[in-house]
């Protein structure tokens, strides 16, 4: 065994997680050489950008009905356990784990050392130990990287083995079938196999984030993306599901991107947790990404993506693979960035959706108890050709705007939501609606970004503070009357609609699905936050 690289003087996988008999280890390797070493291996080539184009094999994306926790008396009591939080013992744990330091005995790993949070008083090390080359340059990607002095005395507080190679066997294992990602809080570790799928490894530590901050710190941990204005200083939260809109109205020259991904809210700063982005890519464009596009250069990570015949040049058309074609790179490729990745508590809060009913307002403005429901709802909704067998929109509720990594129950990530508002009373809370106007989709249109940037723009340079209001039957939501460069006839949404009486109908019915997919938070909410919901008429 030859050890490579620059490692700090303590660092032994065998002390820390008992990783022994392995072949090379290979320490914080640079970029050029993990890319070096990918394509030598024979797993992946270079675009005419420079970036690294790779293939993660069998699993195109995240496998939710296998990522389990270890269920002991450190958080049998504290996990929301359940079909996001899956119970695994700490026996089948321990089992599994031993069979993976098998697998790699012999075998070439290479480890990073990385951290997350760059505000420092949540800073949490992770050491990053992986099979392939490029699954190590993702973590280099998408974790903030350490200076060269704080490598000589690194000490992780959290490991990820990843070992995509290594297959469970269920009947052995107590997996699903022979991929896992299995977190294992009272060890402060993360296990990954059976998957290539580099995103197990990022949203592996934000699960983890999602209980030890808000669990732990009083933080608030949140799946969005933030930045900062150029002259104010003054920080905005943008959450979203996906297709809602959130990297593209959080990119804007006149502000700093903060991250677009993950953050934490602490008593007075918005942090970044990653030092990265993670991007979809199918269909990207210059003229629709423009900061997405730039960023593809070397040092890049591209997955799964297709070229144009007998060419290195990227055809982002081309779902062959998988629609979920992703790119990850250091955040530092974009050039409009907070530095650090940090910023005051926000001013204003955006909740994206991209209602496809077209019943909810552009845009309108929440009261604490709205907002709270509303992140406990975390609506948008899917329309046909999105996903196979959708032929018409169907609604999609996300608890927080991130569901599937919450390991605690929505209604503790949504008291804290309010007691931050609380303690910045200033903090305006706004649903925009990127969706469907005028009618239903294939009725209707969708509403125009110039119209949508325009009315993020007047809320946060305080344009909507004085207008006059009036309230959206059904979901009582306040909704400005005028807005600056912004048509007012369509800022009603009942209004742009040719049959009213149909727009009542579809109000009613969504509102009843708001109402039927929030009977399961109801038994751990409070009398106001339910008081907040739509009011559904018998």
């Amino acid at each position: 065994m030859n050890i490579f690289g620059k490692r700090g003087t303590n660092a032994d996988l065998k002390k820390s997680i008992g990783l022994d008999n392995l072949g090379n280890q290979f320490w914080n390797l640079t970029p050029s050489e993990l890319a070096e070493d990918t394509i030598i291996n024979g797993q992946g080539v270079l675009s005419d950008t420079g970036a690294l184009a790779i293939e993660t094999g069998e699993f195109t994306g995240r496998s939710p009905k296998d990522r389990f926790v270890v269920c002991d008396e450190n958080t049998e009591n504290t996990v929301w356990w359940g079909d996001i939080n899956i119970k695994f013992t700490p026996e089948k744990f321990d089992a599994l784990y031993n069979r993976m330091k098998a697998y790699l005995n012999g075998r070439d790993v290479y480890v990073r050392d990385a951290y997350a949070c760059a505000d420092p008083t949540y800073r949490m090390n992770i050491r990053v130990v992986t099979e392939f080359p490029w699954s190590n340059m993702f973590a280099y990607n998408m974790f903030l990287r350490p200076t060269a002095q704080e490598l000589e005395h690194f000490e992780p507080e959290w490991h990820i083995v990843n070992a995509p190679g290594f297959l469970a066997d269920p009947e052995i294992d107590g997996t699903r079938q022979h991929n896992f990602a299995i977190i294992n809080f009272t060890k402060k570790m993360i296990i990954i196999g059976g998957t290539g799928y580099t995103g197990e490894i990022k949203k592996g530590i934000f699960s983890v984030l999602n209980y030890v901050l808000p669990h732990e710190k009083n933080v608030l941990s949140m799946h969005c993306s933030a930045n900062i204005g150029n002259e104010e200083n003054d920080t905005a939260v943008f959450f979203g599901l996906s297709g809602t809109g959130k990297t593209t109205l959080s990119s804007d020259e006149n502000r700093r991107l903060i991250g677009d991904d993950e953050h934490g809210w602490a008593d007075n700063t918005v942090f970044n947790f990653e030092g990265g982005c993670y991007a979809k890519t199918i269909d990207l464009t210059r003229e629709k990404e423009p900061q997405i596009f730039d960023a593809i250069k070397f040092g890049a990570i591209l997955e799964n993506i297709g070229f144009h015949d007998g060419t290195a040049t990227p055809d982002y058309t081309d779902g062959s693979i998988t629609e979920n074609t992703r790119v990850s790179y250091p955040i530092h490729h974009i050039d409009n960035i907070a530095e650090p990745s940090i910023g005051s508590a926000p001013k204003n809060i955006f909740f994206l959706t991209a209602d496809a009913f077209g019943v909810l307002p552009p845009i309108s403005r929440l009261t604490k108890e709205q907002a709270m429901y509303h992140f406990m709802s975390g609506y948008t909704a899917k329309v046909a050709g999105t996903e196979v067998g959708i032929t018409e929109p169907k609604t999609t509720f996300s608890a927080c705007f991130g569901a599937a990594f919450l390991p605690l129950h929505p209604a503790k990530y949504a008291k804290l939501l309010g007691e931050k508002l609380d303690k910045n009373p200033d903090v305006k809370v706004w649903l925009v609606n990127t969706g469907w106007t005028g009618g239903a989709y294939g009725v209707g249109s969708r509403m125009k970004l110039s119209y949508t940037r325009a009315m993020i723009t007047a809320a946060m340079t305080g344009k909507l503070d004085n207008v006059e209001y009036e309230k959206l039957p059904i979901f009582d939501l306040a909704m400005p009357k005028t807005c600056e460069n912004v048509p007012s006839e369509i800022l009603n949404p009942r209004e742009t609609w040719t049959h009213k009486n149909a727009y009542d109908e579809t109000a009613a019915s969504l509102a009843a699905q708001f109402v039927k997919n929030f009977e399961k938070f109801e038994a751990e909410t409070s009398a106001d936050i339910l008081a907040a919901a739509p009011k559904v008429m018998a």
